[in-house]
Parts: C-alpha cells; structure tokens; sequence
C-alpha cells in the first residue's frame, strides 16, 4: 500500500513538471521531437498514474473491509458473551446497528483513510517541497497558507462533534424501534395499533432526522469557512505568480507550473477536508464501539472445577436474588434434589420459577446464598463446562434460517446424522421425521417448511436429548400443545428423563403428573415441598387442593 502511495504521488508531482517543460521549449522554439517526446511521456505518465490509483483504490478497499470485518466478528462474540443485564438494557436493533452500521461506516471512512486522507497530505508535501525547490517565496507563503487553511478547518470541524454523536443515536433508536415493532408485527395487527405505530415512527424518524440535519449544518459552515479561506489564498498566489512572470522573475511554464500545482493542491485539501468532516462522524462510531467493548460481563467464568457426568443433584441454599435492587425476587430460597429425581416446581406468574432456571445457567448470579450441583458451587466451573450439563426447553422455540439438521444440531457440524436420526428414534419422533419433504436437509422457513408449535415443540425436545445433559429444565415445554400432541409425547418424554435430573417448570398440573417432588413457590419462597404421593395423599396441602378442585387458574 505504501509502495503504491508514494508512487501514485510521484507520478502526479512529475506530470505537470514534463507539461512545464513541453510549454518552454514550445516558447523557447524547440525541435519538433522534443516536443514530441514530452508529449508522448506526458501521456504515458498520466496513464501509469491511473492504473497505480485504481490499483491502490481496490488494495486500500480490500485492507479495510478484511479489518472491519474482523471487528464485526469480535463485537459480535463479545455480545455473545455478556450478561442477560446488558441485553436487558440494550435493544437487538441498537445493537445491530452499532455492530453493521457504526462499523460499516468505519469500513468506508477507512477504504478512503489511505488514499485520501495520507495521500492528501502527502501530496500537499510534494507540492510544497517543489514549489520550493522552484521559488522558496512562493513555498513559505504557500506553506502558511494551507496551515492556516487547516488550522480554520479543523477548528471549525471540532463543533460539529456533539451534533454528530447525536445523530449516531437517533440512527440506533430508529434501528430498534423498527426491529422491536418488527418482530412484534402479529401483536400489533390483532391489536389494531398500526396507526399508534405509525405516529411512533414518524416521531423517531423526525427526531433522527432533525439531529441529522442540524450535523449537516454545522459541517457545511466549517466547510463554507475553509473554501472561502482558500479562495483568498488561491487569488494571493496567483497575483503573486503574476507579479513574478512581469518580473521576469519565472518563465511562463513556471507559471503554468504554479497555478497547476495550486489547483492540485486544492484536490488534497479537499480530501483532507472530506475525511476531516468523515471523522467527525466517524469519531463518534469509533466511540460507540469502544464503549460497546469495554462493556465487561458481571459474570466471570470459573476457575475450572468439573462437573460429573450423569444425573446432577440440586441444592439451594438461602439463595436471594433481585432483578432490581428494590424488588426482591427470591427470598432465602433452599431446597435440594437428589440425582436423578423430576422436581415438578408450580406456582403463579412472578412467584420466581423461570428465574430459578436462569440462576442455575448463570444468566444472571444470586446476590446472595448459593447454588451447587452434585457438591459444586456452580460458580467454579467454566460457564461453557456449566451449560453444557443442563439442557433447557421451554415454550418459545428459537428456529432459525437452515436445514432441520442445522436446527436439531444448533450448527454443531461434529453430530453425525446417525446420531440425530437414532435420537429422533429413542424419541419415537420417527413419524414427525418422515413427514419432511427431504428429511434433515429440509429448510425451515421464509422460503421452506414452516413448523406448528407442537413441531417446533418436537424439535427443541430432540435438541436437548443429543446434547445429553445432566440435568434437563422443561420450562412451559409442554404448554402450547394440544392434548393430541401431548399424548404423541409421552415416550419423549420417557426417554428425555431417563438417567437424568429434571426440573419441570409449569402452570398445568397434568405437566407435573411424572415428578416425584412437588415444590410450590409463592412470591419467591417454598411455600409447600414434599414428595408427589405424599402431598397428593395430605388433605391439608395446598397441592393436593389444586389436585382435587383442579384448580389450575389458581397458578396463573
């Protein structure tokens, strides 16, 4: 890159210099083959010079996008690796906005940074350094005056840097306003807010739209300042080119030379000029996604502690835990379940139970108490050690854009297709599998097969048997499904529980018929535990209530 830099500026000095030398000898009567020649080379050096741009343009374009992609892969696994807070706090649209958009906007401003930016000022040297070496007067007032030229540029530039970090976030709430209403588009036709939407949008798009302007504005002032600067300075040296040539100071080819050099001068400043207003916007992208990395997990990983294969048993003990400081979520919550039990947890809306599961996969760290499984604190082993002994299944299944193996597998190219197709057996899934149009290959929607939920159901239920897990947390799993597809699961679910712990998270009592511990919370404690037989034979527990009045309203 730099080769081709420094010989792209190069060429440019030496074509008007071979354009001087052409027009002397013409005044000075000189052979038709000399004129020829500086003719010929004139071209020649001026078709180089394109060739070494264009090349230079496609190097510096090709450096740029390979480094911002880089950064775009390293942004999205450091999003990947921090805390359920963080994600609580910031929008996917923000995100993608800051991930795609700040860095593309890097990636542009960087393809030109080289060419542009360096090459701009590296040629506004080249040009002085000549005019210098012909007349050091017009060198020292030239010099002054691009420094002068800068110094008002730059400076009028550096008000605009509040407006364009503004502008920055009206474009990432845009961005997650579309993506949240987006992906809320079914709820928001069945509740008829296409007009309330409608009025949000415009709303933020005139909010962006205004801070967008007023960065416009302000630049195109530090802009008008600088050309009208140069103009001053442009009409100067060309009296003063003048002043020389009536002198007899400069042959006309020098002052040929002269305004040539003065007009090529103005090119690099104007890059220089270009991508000094690109950096103002830029500057605050590269804020954005500074911030964005600095942003550090509250959750560390273990020292390294290993878990045991097989069934984990459970163990609470005191555990507290808030979402918001003032709003307590679990209360000195302890309770222990032995290896291999099915622990059916109930209990209403908010009483704690989806947060229980989230505490065991380290989404988010109790404040206080802890949480061990079979022994281990599960704050020392490592998070990907953690999570790869439980397996979760709940009543939104994520699919996404691949073939039904891509989906099965999470991507995991190491399952083999016997293993997927003797786990779909175990789980008498034989019949949902052969009613794919091309079996694993099948696509999965936009543009393929779409799923019911009780499909989708299946197949978050096979995801979980192959990564064969200790322990398995069924949360709502079972909640969408018709009775029908219900009773399809049962052997599913026989072999889903074999040799493992379970943690069925439900509203419906009929969900929880398999446990042998029942455990009910009630605003973040137990409010009854004991063993299904015994709590269902006890006329005074609260389960054996729900049980015989079949009250499953009094757990929504």
């Amino acid at each position: 890159m730099a080769l081709l830099l420094f010989g792209g500026i190069g060429l440019q000095l030496i074509h008007p210099l071979i354009m001087r030398s052409f027009i002397d000898t013409a005044t000075e009567g000189g052979s038709l083959q000399q004129l020829t020649r500086a003719g010929l080379l004139f071209i020649g050096v001026g078709l180089v010079h394109q060739a070494v741009s264009a090349f230079a343009g496609y190097v510096s374009s090709d450096v740029s996008w390979r480094a911002t992609n880089r950064l775009r892969s390293d942004l999205t696994g450091h999003l990947l690796r921090l805390d359920m807070s963080f994600h609580n706090v910031h929008t996917p649209g923000e995100l993608i906005e800051r991930v795609d958009g700040d860095v593309g906007r890097l990636a542009s401003f960087f393809s030109d940074f080289v060419t542009e930016l360096i090459g701009g000022v590296l040629l506004a040297l080249g040009v002085l350094i000549v005019l210098v070496v012909e007349d050091w007067r017009l060198g020292a007032i030239l010099a002054a005056f691009v420094a002068v030229y800068l110094t008002v540029h730059i400076r009028a530039q550096m008000i605009s840097v509040p407006f364009w970090h503004a502008e920055r976030q009206a474009s990432a709430e845009l961005s997650g306003f579309l993506e949240e209403r987006l992906s809320g588009l079914r709820d928001i036709r069945a509740s008829g807010a296409i007009q309330y939407t409608m009025r949000r949008f415009h709303e933020v798009v005139r909010r962006a739209f205004a801070t967008g302007f007023k960065a416009d504005l302000v630049t195109d002032v530090g802009w008008s300042i600088s050309n009208t600067v140069f103009a001053i300075g442009f009409a100067f040296a060309m009296a003063y080119g003048a002043y020389l040539f009536q002198a007899d100071v400069i042959t006309i080819g020098t002052v040929y030379l002269l305004i040539h050099y003065l007009q090529m001068l103005h090119t690099p400043l104007n890059r220089i000029q270009r991508q000094a207003e690109a950096f103002q916007s830029i500057r605050v992208g590269i804020q954005r996604v500074e911030e964005l990395r600095m942003s550090s997990p509250d959750i560390l990983d273990g020292s390294g502690a290993i878990l045991p294969s097989g069934a984990l048993s459970v163990e609470f003990r005191n555990v507290c835990f808030s979402y918001q400081s003032e709003k307590p979520v679990l209360h000195k919550l302890t309770f222990k379940l032995d290896s291999g039990k099915v622990l059916g947890l109930l209990g209403r809306t908010g009483s704690g139970k989806t947060t229980l599961s989230r505490l065991l996969f380290r989404l988010y760290d109790a404040n206080d108490g802890s949480i061990c499984l079979s022994g281990t604190d599960i704050r020392k082993p490592r998070l990907s050690d953690l999570r790869a002994h439980i397996g979760l299944v709940t009543q939104d299944v994520q699919l996404f854009q691949a073939s039904v193996r891509d989906n099965l597998t999470l991507f995991d190219g190491s399952i083999a297709d016997d293993r997927i197709l003797a786990g779909l057996h175990a789980l008498g899934l034989d019949s949902w599998y052969e009613s794919l149009p091309v079996g694993l290959d099948t696509r999965l929607s936009p543009g393929g097969v779409g799923l019911s939920g009780g499909e989708a159901q299946l197949l978050a239920f096979t995801r979980a048997f192959l990564r064969d897990p200790g322990l398995l947390i069924l949360d709502e799993a079972s909640s969408r499904l018709d009775a029908v597809t219900e009773r399809r699961l049962e052997r599913a679910m026989d072999a889903l529980f074999r040799n493992r712990t379970v943690l069925v998270i439900a509203h419906r009592l009929s969900t929880v018929r398999r446990a042998d511990e029942i455990m009910i919370l009630e605003a973040g404690r137990v409010r009854e535990c004991g063993s299904y037989a015994r709590l269902a034979d006890n006329p005074d527990s609260v389960f054996s209530g729900l049980l015989q009045t079949g009250l499953e309203d009094a757990l929504s």
